[in-house]
């Protein structure tokens, strides 16, 4: 697969089903500023060895950028040495354990020595702009609140990821951690959905919309009514397309869904079930009989391209968004170029600077909450502050898996 069908902005389109990708322009990864991106090397089913095969594709693509490698030193150089480029632009950072799939978030709270660990303090501490982990989901969630903590202004963070729709490319938040939101949470999620899909799905004026029992303004709760009464109000006012029911996600009626953690992770299980139900019907129906199989000889080039546009590497690489740096939770099950995806999508997000971008949405929105009502945004519900590390970590081991990592 070639590094321009891979890139993210390159393959970002509005077309009408299975966008063909577009090659990347000069210079669309020009570095703004140097920086460095940490890399759990011991996280997921397959490490090291895919993570530092991703590593090098990234690596090929982004030769300007840096990374910090952390894992076993021991088994990291042998591999790196197969890989000139990767090998040039990394630098190996020992860290002895491993957080497991099994580990609970409260012990790994604790692993201080884990390469999870070791490369989210990096990130605390300046020295990456952002990490990328294959590892347990659970963990690194609590670790990413725990260690990096959010922005200033930011109440709770939100995982967003982006999916196939059938105009192209679709952001969803929150995905699951945060299963219960108010009416701050919606419209700090909608900036930050907002600010992910300019920079990474490269759209100069996404839609948006809030997930809702029905497209009618007096339909929902009082939150998601509010939420949509600021938002029609704020600066992103004209590009706010109002509710937007479940069938509307995979219609791609907006470019970015947003809605509570709870509604979010039933409404991603359901899509992916309904994927896995059609792949099931379509090879009982291709493989039942000779007609069938003689049917599917006629349509593989239309399958070929419709598995290429639903491959899951493709949107390999869920995000925390409003953190103090950028945490991508890759599939701990995906090959070298999923975890390269993923690695595009934290490299997309550093180099177009993207929590400065949320800084300055919010900051007009706070403006525009002062005239609505202060208690509208500022400590409805949860109060404004950072939850206490069990709270995080008994949420974060409760919330189900997410696309990045189920």
């Amino acid at each position: 697969m070639t590094a321009a069908k891979w890139s993210v902005r390159a393959r970002r389109s509005r077309a009408r089903f299975a966008p063909e990708p577009r090659p990347p322009r000069a210079g669309q990864y020009e570095l703004i500023a140097a920086f460095t991106l940490a890399v759990d090397a011991m996280g997921g089913d397959h490490a090291p060895g895919i993570v530092v095969e991703g590593l090098a594709i990234a690596a090929e693509r982004h030769p300007g950028a840096k990374f910090l490698l952390v894992g076993d030193e021991a088994r990291l150089h042998p591999l790196l040495a197969r890989h000139r480029r990767a090998r040039a632009s990394c630098t190996v950072r020992h860290a002895p354990d491993v957080i497991s799939n099994e580990m609970k978030p409260t012990a790994a709270l604790r692993a201080r020595r884990a390469s999870m660990r070791v490369a989210i303090d990096s990130v605390a501490s300046g020295e990456s702009s952002g990490v990328v982990s294959a590892g347990n989901t659970g963990a690194l969630l609590a670790l990413a609140k725990i260690v990096v903590k959010t922005l200033p202004g930011i109440d709770r963070p939100a995982m967003a990821a982006i999916g196939p729709s059938a105009r192209g490319d679709v952001v969803m938040l929150d995905l699951g951690a945060n299963v219960a939101c108010d009416t701050r949470n919606l419209v700090e999620f909608a900036v930050m959905g907002d600010v992910f899909a300019r920079t990474v799905l490269g759209l100069t004026a996404p839609t948006i919309g809030l997930l809702n029992v029905g497209s009618e303004e007096l339909k929902g709760d009082e939150r998601v009514r509010q939420a949509a009464e600021i938002l029609r109000e704020s600066h992103i006012g004209p590009q706010f397309h109002g509710f937007v029911e479940g069938h509307d996600i995979a219609a791609g009626t907006v470019d970015v869904v947003v809605t509570d953690g709870f509604t979010g992770n039933i409404a991603l299980k359901t899509g992916e079930g309904a994927l896995k139900l059609v792949g099931q019907m379509l090879r009982q129906v291709f493989t039942s009989s000779l007609t069938g199989r003689l049917a599917y000889v006629l349509a593989r080039p239309g399958l070929d391209r419709l598995r290429e546009w639903l491959d899951p590497r493709r949107y390999n690489g869920a995000v925390m968004l409003g953190l103090n740096g950028v945490v991508v939770k890759s599939h701990g099950g995906t090959d070298a170029q999923g975890f390269a995806h993923a690695m595009d999508v934290a490299l997309d997000m550093v180099v177009h600077r993207f929590n400065e971008r949320i800084r300055e949405g919010l900051a007009r929105i706070v403006g525009l909450g002062g005239s609505l009502g202060a208690g509208t945004l500022v400590g409805a519900g949860s109060g404004g502050g950072l939850p206490g590390s069990e709270e995080v970590a008994k949420q974060a081991g409760e919330g189900p898996r997410l696309a990045a990592a189920s």
